[in-house]
Formats: C-alpha cells, sequence, structure tokens
C-alpha cells in the first residue's frame, strides 16, 4: 500500500499574510485648521483638535482622545474631529464607537474621502467585504490619489479570487505612492500566488528597502526562499521578522516548518509552541506540531493537536488528512477512511490538487 508520508509531509504548510490594513488620520497631511472646520471659526475647538494632533504624534492616545471629544463638544459639526476620535476608538478596540464616529463624520461632510475609507477599514476587520467594498469606492471617487484606498480594495479583490482587479490595485497604489511598502508586500504576495516567483521577490525587496522594519516582508521572503529550496535564506529572514515583531506567530510558525525539514524536532517544537502561546487560534500551528507528534510517535498527542485543529477550523482539509493518517497508523480503519473522505471532499470544493492524492489512497484502500 502507498505510504501515506506524503501526507504528512505536505501538512508543514508556510503561511503568507497580506498586509495589514492602516487606518488613516485626517491630518497626515495637515492642512491650517481653519479650513477643515465644517462651521464656523470657532478658535476654542480649533486649539483643542490641533493639540489632539500634536498628541497623536506624541504617541499620546489618550490625551489626543479627550482633546478631539472636547473640540466636539464645542463644535458638533466639527466633521474631522468625529474622523480622528473615530480611528483612536478603532484602535482602542471599540469598534462601536467608532462606526458612530465615522457615520458622524459622513453626515456632516459626505466628502470626507478619508471617512469612507476608516469606515471601510471597520466593516473589513468585522469580515463585511461588501460594505468595505463599497467604502473604499467611494473613498476612491472622492480622492482618486487615496493610495490606502487602492490598496485595501486590492486587498479585497485578492480575498474575493479576483487577482487581475486586485493587481490593478496595487500598480495603482504604487502609481499614486511609489514609497508604499506595504502594495509592495501584496503585489508580491499576489505574484507569489500566481507562479511569478521573479516578481515576487522583486517587489518582496523593495518592500524591505523602503521599510527595514516591515516584518511581514521578510516573513514572505522567506516563505519563497524556502519554496525555491534556499534554507538558509529562508531562516535568516524568518529570524529578522521575529526580531522586529517577537509576536509574528506566523514567521514562528514557518520557522519551525524549516526546522522540522532539517530534523531539527526540538527547535521545531519550540516555534510551534511560541506560536500557539502567541495565537491559541492558529489551527494550521496545530496541524504542524499534531504532525511533529506523530512522527516522534506520540498519537495520542497528534490527536489532541489534530481534534483542535478542526475544532478551530471544521473546514481545514489537511487537518481531517493528517487525522485519518494517525488513524489508520492506529489501525482504526473506519475513523481513517471518515476523515479521509471528509479530508477528498473538502479538498474538492476548494479545488485543491491534494483531492486526487487523497482519492488514490481511498482507493487503494478500498474505499471508493
Amino acid at each position: 500500500m502507498k505510504s501515506f508520508a506524503l501526507l504528512t509531509t505536505v501538512s508543514l504548510i508556510s503561511l503568507s499574510t497580506l498586509a495589514t490594513v492602516r487606518p488613516v488620520m485626517a491630518l497626515e497631511s495637515r492642512q491650517p485648521a481653519e479650513t477643515r472646520i465644517a462651521q464656523g471659526n470657532n478658535q476654542d475647538a480649533i486649539g483643542h483638535y490641533n493639540r489632539g494632533v500634536d498628541y497623536i504624534q506624541q504617541e499620546k492616545y489618550d490625551l489626543a482622545l479627550a482633546e478631539f471629544t472636547k473640540a466636539i463638544n464645542i463644535n458638533p459639526r466639527y466633521a474631522d474631529a468625529y474622523l480622528n476620535r473615530g480611528v483612536l476608538y478603532q484602535q482602542q478596540g471599540k469598534p462601536d464607537l467608532a462606526l458612530s464616529d465615522f457615520n458622524q463624520a459622513l453626515n456632516i461632510n459626505p466628502l470626507l474621502a478619508e471617512a469612507y475609507y476608516n469606515r471601510g477599514v471597520l466593516y473589513q476587520q468585522q469580515g463585511k467585504p461588501d460594505l468595505a467594498l463599497s467604502d473604499y469606492n467611494q473613498a476612491i471617487n472622492i480622492n482618486p490619489r487615496l493610495a490606502l484606498a487602492y490598496n485595501n480594495r486590492g486587498f479585497l479583490y485578492a480575498g474575493q479570487g479576483k487577482p487581475d482587479l486586485a493587481l490593478s490595485d496595487y500598480n495603482q497604489a504604487i502609481n499614486i505612492n511609489p514609497r508604499y511598502a506595504e502594495a509592495y508586500l501584496n503585489r508580491g504576495l499576489l505574484y507569489q500566488q500566481q507562479g511569478k516567483p521573479d516578481l515576487a521577490l522583486s517587489d518582496y525587496n523593495q518592500a524591505i528597502n523602503i521599510n527595514p522594519r516591515l516584518a511581514l516582508a521578510y516573513n514572505n521572503r522567506g516563505v519563497l526562499y524556502a519554496v525555491q529550496g534556499k534554507p538558509d535564506l529562508a531562516l535568516s529572514d524568518y529570524n529578522q521578522a521575529i526580531n522586529i515583531n517577537p509576536r509574528d506567530a506566523q514567521a514562528y510558525n514557518n520557522r519551525g516548518n524549516l526546522y522540522g525539514e532539517q530534523g531539527k524536532p526540538d527547535l521545531a517544537l519550540s516555534d510551534y509552541n511560541q506560536v500557539l502561546n502567541i495565537n491559541p487560534r492558529l489551527a494550521e500551528a496545530y496541524i504542524n506540531r499534531g504532525v511533529l507528534y506523530a512522527v516522534q510517535g506520540k498519537p495520542d498527542l497528534a490527536l489532541s493537536d489534530y481534534n483542535q485543529a478542526i475544532n478551530i477550523n471544521p473546514q481545514l482539509a489537511l487537518a481531517y488528512a493528517n487525522r485519518g493518517v494517525l488513524y489508520y497508523s492506529l489501525q482504526e480503519r473506519e475513523k481513517a477512511i471518515r476523515d479521509l473522505r471528509q479530508a477528498a471532499e473538502l479538498f474538492r470544493q476548494q479545488g485543491d490538487a491534494f483531492y486526487e492524492e487523497i482519492m488514490e489512497v481511498l482507493r487503494q484502500l478500498g474505499a471508493v
């Protein structure tokens, strides 16, 4: 019978992540405050507003929030004050308050592109892509030079399986702002997914040249190097990503994969444990640790991790595939066939080539 080793090997997935969306304050390019008041010329409101902007630049966000609130109390029609306070609420994890302020800003000034943009970010983070897309479209209609909106709309299109639209938006973002590191990062990932490693590498390099502290760019370039069979370069990039951001779960996960492939199980296990300390909901890390436990002859620990992965993400085909392999090794044939059938169906639905691999295994088991 065909060996199941391939299934456990391919389960050591390297995951790339898109650049995270960024809110933008109303006064990133600061204009004289007098020109930004919605109505009237209330110098007290202007003063509080400008102090709020100064506090943001000093990273004193609580003080900034208080100043924007004072400006609003004096002038309830101060759209930019609502916008900036909404961004602060968003960053504090208070989406309802943020949404209320963005809505209020747009009620006062329906042409405030930054308010549509930031509300789009909020909707995107809440898993409401249609609302986010509508807001990004509106922001771009009002301000066709808002590079951030093109980048985030491209992010949405990529997630919706529309690579041509995504590429067009990333290109536009870069045309507007050739120093936009995150747009190069996202375009690089798109190229990587399209099987264009040279273009991907060029974009990752450009992102790092622009922002040497962009951990995601090192992580994604490391994934590319690993796929190309350049483990030393991959390891260097994963290390750099972790040095920049010690909470980068994906970089630990990917480095753990690399250590596993290099026959360094203790280092791999340490990295997977670190991943799960940072993000206990990262299902792929449970799969990877489960594979490691299975290879080490610890089936109970492996089964526990596969179960946890499935509890977190019931659509994760590799978790069923590897649990099926484990059940077969434990001579629990019916459970193995059940899981392998589930994996095959999920792979089929997702258009994944591993569908044929699983079907071949099932045929050998006489289960097709």
